[in-house]
This record gives C-alpha cells, structure tokens and sequence, in this order.
C-alpha cells in the first residue's frame, strides 16, 4: 500500500505517537531503545490528556511543508485566514499535508500534484465513511480546486541574507538562555 493513501512501509503510528516523535529532539536513528522509549511517552499522554487534547496538540506541531508547523499557522500562511474559518475543501487539504509535507504542501519544490489530490479525497472519502460529512457534501469539496485559492507564498525571511543562519542561531539562543 502507498504511505500516501493511507498504508505504511514500515510499522505504524498513533496519533500520540507521532506526537511524541514531533515533540522529541531524537535524531532519525531508528532503535527498539528510541521505538520503546516513544511507546513509554505516547501511553504516559494518554493516560494524562484526552483523545481532543493529544489531537490538539498534534495539529499544533504538524509540519505543513516549509516552515510551517502547527494548522492554525498553515491555515493563515495558505489561505490566510484562521483555521476556524476554512471550509471543508480547505480543512481537507490540510488534513492530508502532514502524511508527507515535501509531496503534498503546495508550497514544497517536490509538490506532487496527483499524490496531493488523491490524499485530500481519501481524506473527504474518509470523513463520509466515519459520518462526519453527507456524501454530498464530500462530493461538493471534491469538486473544488483549494489549490487555486492558496496564496502565493511570501518569503518570511525577506531581507535577511543568511535565513538558516539566522533561524539555527535563534533556535541555539532560545536553548540556552
């Protein structure tokens, strides 16, 4: 099965999991130490937060493509708009980036066009089965281009010469002070 649509290459992930990954300074190495180690914290979050409050902060640290993390910054930074305002196309559209942000985010250079579709309506489709949606309602959104509403993305940088630079330096200040 594609990792797109769904399926996995390798293993799986929760939700919470995947926040505990987002939330943790690891390095990529995977290890059956690091593997247990995220089971640990990802059974400690549930016991200590609710199902809407893991799924909050999960689209809290989300990466959405670029710089963006977090839906509420990924909403006004493509539509710029709040993510309570989006429409159903839209809220879609990024509930199918974080599967795989270099694909799916409009905004990336490796931006797969077919993959992004096909994720978003499996999203819609999903949305159906699980009765969140009328199927006309899927089929309305499924109809619309969001890719046409994104607004065309300004540097956040602009005018610094050296961005990462500058970003790595930050982030290094912000660790130690």
């Amino acid at each position: 099965r594609s990792p797109i649509f769904g399926g996995t290459t390798q293993g799986g992930s929760t939700i919470t999991q995947q926040l505990v990954k987002l939330t943790q300074n690891w390095t990529e190495e995977r290890t059956i130490t690091r593997k247990l180690k995220e089971l640990i914290l990802a059974v400690e979050l549930e016991r200590s937060y609710s199902k809407d409050e893991i799924l909050n902060g999960y689209l809290n640290t989300a990466p959405y493509g670029g710089v963006e993390y977090g839906v509420e910054a990924a909403a006004r930074d493509y539509f710029n708009k709040s993510a309570k305002e989006l429409t159903l196309a839209e809220s879609a559209m990024l509930s199918a980036i974080p599967k795989s942000p270099t694909l799916l985010s409009p905004y990336s250079p490796s931006f797969d066009r077919e993959a992004f579709v096909g994720r978003q309506h499996y999203v819609l489709d999903l949305m159906h089965q699980q009765g969140y949606i009328t199927a006309e309602e899927r089929d309305a959104a499924k109809k619309v281009d969001v890719l046409a509403t994104v607004k065309p993305r300004k540097p956040k940088y602009e005018g610094i010469k050296a961005p990462y630079f500058v970003l790595t330096a930050k982030e290094q200040l912000e660790e130690q002070l």
